[in-house]
């Protein structure tokens, strides 16, 4: 349901807009996204929209919903139902690769291999089916989709050393790559409030290193090579997310997910070709191991979906909040699942990561749209030449 759902907001429309402070949760999806080349949805691709939301049965469950609250709060109360959502996946999704890791499979590229082709298939068949030109020069997603891969190389490739709630808390790493990254390139400015909240969140996440070198050994068999290259994996998440940003905010949303899974799975191919056909050929095949990669694929696929949606709808500073209760997620996996202990530092860098997120979050507003003739050199360049692709 909610596969065919996302699906069909695609296929409708797909340019980013800005949303309106006084625009409804139902609006806040569909305007969202609008045809490739026009500034604005029109009125008839709003009511076509607005019918194919409100005759799915997410719609019709937003609409038997009224909240005793005004429209602003009633399009936070959903993107926190969509952030957990996504917070869910993103738990299901180191689950299914700690589990593969657990069966002895040590394919990193394989695995998020099936997921790049998922969103280059449906995605691409948009595009195909609108007949859409590419709006950005395909070597640009070529290097988009290298980064990318590699991010989800070095992540997938640390649960063969660390554990699972190490890894999911040392993700929020990314925030303050992000930071440097934003600054240095699309020119952001943080106020000192958001730089001691970030700094706050790096303590907590050196806490887990701390765990992981104790005697506990933070439950993998090597755990700070694990941390260590889940450190390298955010540095890539990073650089992927703050180029996805000006993708999303300035081109097309279709487009950037179809092209990030094609060139994703076309880097895939080739450095599994070097690096893993070996490994490939050594495991030893079971039902254990094709239902754990399918369910990586699926909650990967939806991830990269959602993703978006949630951060237009509320802004990356909620996204960042919601995804933190994915790390309570593992702990109840590890519990419950592994029966490892979890080690008592963990609880505090935790409370200390969430400390620093809420002082990141609450104290400055979301990066302001890069404006055009602000873009530094390297965005000043994409944006130029993907006015000169052939319409």
């Amino acid at each position: 349901m909610l596969l065919g759902f996302l699906i069909q907001i695609l296929a409708s429309n797909s340019k980013l807009l800005q949303v309106s402070n006084e625009a409804t949760p139902f609006c806040a999806f569909y305007e969202l996204l609008a045809k490739p080349g026009s500034s604005h949805p029109t009125t008839t691709d709003r009511q076509l929209i607005g019918f194919h939301f409100q005759e799915s049965e997410i719609g019709r469950a937003m609409n038997e919903l009224r909240l005793p609250c005004g429209r602003e709060t009633r399009k936070l109360v959903w993107a926190l139902f969509l952030g957990q959502v996504v917070s869910l996946l993103l738990a299901l999704g180191s689950l299914a690769s700690s589990l593969i890791a657990d069966l002895g499979v040590d394919a990193p590229l394989s695995q998020s291999l099936f997921a790049y082709v998922l969103l280059a298939v449906v995605c691409g068949g948009i595009m195909l089916y609108r007949r859409q030109r590419l709006l950005v020069p395909w070597y640009w997603y070529l290097l988009l989709g290298f980064v990318d891969v590699q991010g989800n190389y070095l992540f997938n490739k640390a649960y063969q050393y660390s554990s699972i709630t190490s890894i999911t808390l040392l993700d929020c790493f990314t925030i303050a790559w992000v930071i440097g990254l934003t600054r240095i390139f699309l020119g952001t400015r943080y106020s000192l409030w958001q730089v001691l909240g970030a700094a706050i969140c790096v303590v907590g996440l050196g806490l887990v290193l701390l765990s992981d070198a104790g005697v506990a050994g933070g439950g993998g068999s090597r755990p700070l090579l694990g941390d260590v290259l889940v450190i390298g994996a955010t540095f890539f998440y990073a650089s992927s997310n703050v180029s996805e940003e000006f993708f999303v905010k300035k081109k097309d949303l279709v487009e950037l997910i179809a092209m990030l899974g094609l060139f994703g799975a076309v880097v895939s191919i080739c450095e599994i070709c070097i690096f893993e056909i070996k490994s490939l050929e050594s495991v030893a095949w079971s039902t254990e191991i094709i239902l754990a990669g399918c369910g990586y694929t699926l909650t990967t696929f939806l991830f990269y979906l959602l993703m978006p949606l949630v951060m237009q709808l509320h802004g990356a500073a909620l996204f960042n909040l919601s995804i933190l209760t994915s790390d309570m997620w593992a702990v109840i996996f590890r519990i419950f699942f592994y029966h490892q202990k979890v080690d008592w530092l963990y609880f505090l860098s935790f409370a200390t990561v969430a400390v620093g997120l809420v002082i990141y979050s609450t104290t400055g507003k979301d990066p302001d749209p890069v404006p055009v003739n602000g873009l530094d050199a390297q965005y000043q360049t994409i944006n130029d030449e993907a006015e000169n692709v052939d319409p």
